[in-house]
């Protein structure tokens, strides 16, 4: 059984868990560069939750400039297992009106200019991820706002984009015709990472807005998406409240196979790599660098 410690990745708007009991900001260094914020460390119902304001608590960070890879490897320092990422976005349905929430379960990455992978020169590996998302936490997730009688739907697309500009209305248009639900500039690569450090992930999309599609709503907007937003934050506070309430404090392996990925995807002899980068991998490759015997 493996003793469970809740991640939360807060996105706009959300910058603080109020919820947590005992709770204490703490620095945490990644050798993948720097954190977003503190990390804001307490319990929820004598479960160990770990919060991280994405953009950090002032909202300092533009998308482009969030250290996606420092703040996964902070999160698994920390011993998270488990992450739940909350983000706002446009819709690109007309079914999912500004207000609504969604469990993401599929992504399309039109990012241009982030680091992508903890792997590459001196240590490679390739990680599946065909199935992003740990439909175990998705599940509970709803189960939590089919209680709470939150609209909300289960599964949809997230095209992640580069930002910071919201898109024209040709892009849109072109992300409908894809089969997109709804449009965001964060949950990549934050996806792709959290598996590669063998940490089952699940997104709770808070929506703003309809992008510029719709004929009959204006284009987006900062001041639309406050608005929106500032409503969205308190009913996801609750939610993840509820959620980590109700989260176990042990579980099994995760039925995604997240927690083993790196099993079939690494390429690289463990004990042929250097010291600099044993030091890099120490969390994300922590339980293969023990069992290979590489110190």
């Amino acid at each position: 059984m493996i003793r469970t410690k809740l991640g939360i990745i807060g996105g706009s708007g959300l910058y603080q868990f109020p919820q947590l009991v005992n709770a204490t900001w703490k620095t945490i260094s990644s050798p993948w560069g720097n954190v977003s914020d503190d990390l804001l460390f307490g319990t929820v119902d004598d479960l160990e939750v770990v919060f991280l304001p994405r953009h950090g608590r002032k909202h300092r960070l533009s998308p482009s400039h969030i250290d996606y890879r420092a703040n996964i490897d902070a999160l698994k320092r920390s011993g998270v297992t488990d992450i739940i990422s909350v983000s706002a976005c446009g819709s690109l349905r007309e079914d999912l009106p500004p207000g609504a929430f969604l469990l993401v379960d599929q992504f399309i990455d039109q990012t241009k200019s982030r680091a992508k992978s903890f792997f590459g020169d001196g240590v490679v590996a390739h990680v599946s991820v065909a199935e992003p998302i740990a439909q175990r936490l998705a599940e509970q997730l709803s189960a939590v706002m089919k209680s709470k009688q939150i609209q909300h739907h289960d599964k949809g697309t997230y095209i992640c984009i580069e930002g910071p500009q919201f898109s024209t209305r040709a892009e849109s248009n072109l992300y409908r015709s894809w089969g997109c639900d709804v449009i965001g500039m964060t949950n990549l690569p934050e996806v792709q990472l959290a598996r590669e450090a063998e940490i089952p992930y699940a997104t709770l999309a808070m929506v703003t807005d309809y992008d510029c599609w719709h004929p009959d709503h204006e284009a987006v907007t900062v001041e639309q998406v406050a608005n929106v937003m500032t409503k969205n934050t308190l009913v996801a506070r609750e939610i993840l409240a509820e959620f980590a309430s109700a989260f176990p404090k042990e579980r099994k392996a995760c039925p995604s196979g997240a927690d083993t990925t790196l099993d079939d995807a690494l390429m690289s002899d463990l004990n042929q790599i250097t010291s600099e980068e044993k030091n890099r991998f120490s969390a994300i490759a922590g339980r293969l660098l023990k069992s290979d015997g590489a110190s």
